[in-house]
């Protein structure tokens, strides 16, 4: 089946998780990725840890269905391939250091003038122009900047997320900016330049906590797993030391939830608990009514009742969980992905669609590609080799 990408050609001068992600999306529909990594090293993400088989989870996770290319880009021959290469390409994403990528003549107002159709995207902390465009940006120190380390935790310790949000965010931007592209592409026959700010992307996933602080407004306190401004919402503990996460949304939820659930009718008329602000307010009397309850119940006890009253509710996986999920594993969500070290297990990308299936080929192993990349950009055996004695591959 046709894949909406097939026949898009993607290069990548990417490191680490942002840029990766984002070209990894792209390779999912179809379009062919092609890797540049530094000789000998490669990607630092290649490095980060050795939890899959010898291989890094970041790694694994963001890098199927690439080819890898191996090109040192400080040495002319490596550069001329790579700007060889760009020509036959629709797509160019960088996330070097701020500036590397113009140093080389990679910016867009370069590339476009010898390839107008060319899509040039730089992925960077702080965007390519501002006060902070200069500065060294790391997912955490976005999480930071971003405001998230600020409504995380508890009121003692402020928490980052446990993922690469902030990357994970720039790169889902990154991936959906290139696609509206395309589309601009077939209608103007232009290619685009795109810039894309990790901190702009993580601002707009806290538009809720920002508006919740207009103004000058007591922003959302750091409330764990609670939610800051609904009550109750997050974890509770049952009496057999399990913990039940659930969450209500609603006045007709919370009578049903003192009925059902409390088997306590009268506490929905309860002036402290009537409405959620005043939940919120009287979060720490709640909490205790609450968990008086919960005391006497087990956890399966607890879900029943929830499930009874429809309660919106969920368990607290860890991760050997998620990899057993139900749903999960129903859904045949799960695929085999072949790696240097062997098959494993990738979770196909979210949004199953009836015309065609997602593109799940191997993880590369460094440099695999790069001598019939090379071939095909019209090299002989006798010049590869001549880049490699040199370092230049």
């Amino acid at each position: 089946m046709q894949r909406p990408l097939d026949g898009i050609t993607v290069v990548s001068l990417e490191h680490a998780i942002a840029a990766p992600f984002c070209s990894r999306q792209l390779a999912d529909l179809g379009a062919r990725v092609i890797k540049v990594e530094r000789p000998g090293s490669g990607d630092f993400a290649r490095g980060y840890d050795e939890r899959v088989r010898g291989l890094s989870s970041h790694f694994v996770w963001t890098n199927r269905s690439k080819e890898s290319m191996t090109l040192d880009l400080k040495q002319p021959e490596a550069l001329d391939a790579l700007k060889q290469l760009l020509g036959k390409a629709d797509v160019l994403i960088q996330n070097l250091a701020p500036g590397a990528a113009a140093r080389m003549g990679l910016d867009y107002a370069t590339l476009s003038a010898e390839h107008p159709e060319l899509i040039v995207c730089d992925i960077s902390g702080y965007g390519e122009d501002g006060p902070y465009r200069d500065k060294k940006a790391y997912d955490l120190l976005i999480q930071s900047e971003a405001g998230l380390l600020s409504i995380t935790g508890t009121p003692d310790d402020p928490s980052k997320a446990g993922n690469s949000i902030a990357d994970i965010a720039a790169g889902m931007y990154a991936y959906t900016n290139i696609l509206a592209a395309l589309l601009l592409r077939q209608q103007t026959g232009q290619g685009s330049h795109i810039d894309v700010s990790m901190l702009e992307s993580l601002t707009e996933w806290m538009g809720y906590p920002l508006y919740y602080a207009f103004e000058g407004a007591q922003p959302p306190q750091r409330t764990a797993a609670a939610h800051a401004s609904i009550y109750p919402y997050g974890p509770f503990a049952a009496g057999d030391g399990g913990t039940v996460m659930l969450g209500l949304q609603n006045e007709r939820e919370w009578k049903i939830f003192c009925d059902i659930v409390l088997q306590d009718p009268e506490l929905a008329t309860d002036p402290r608990f009537d409405a959620n602000f005043r939940r919120v307010q009287n979060r720490d009397a709640l909490r205790a009514l609450i968990l008086e309850t919960f005391a006497s119940l087990s956890t399966a006890e607890v879900m029943q009742r929830l499930e009874q009253g429809k309660i919106a509710n969920a368990r607290m996986n860890t991760m050997s969980e998620l990899w057993q999920h139900p749903q999960l594993q129903a859904r045949e969500r799960w695929q085999p992905v072949a790696t240097a070290k062997g098959e494993v297990p990738a979770l196909l990308p979210p949004g199953r669609n009836s015309h065609y299936d997602y593109r799940m080929d191997p993880v590369p192993a460094l440099g695999q590609h790069t001598e019939a990349i090379l071939h095909e950009l019209g090299r002989d055996a006798e010049a590869i080799a001549d880049m490699r004695q040199a370092g230049a591959i």
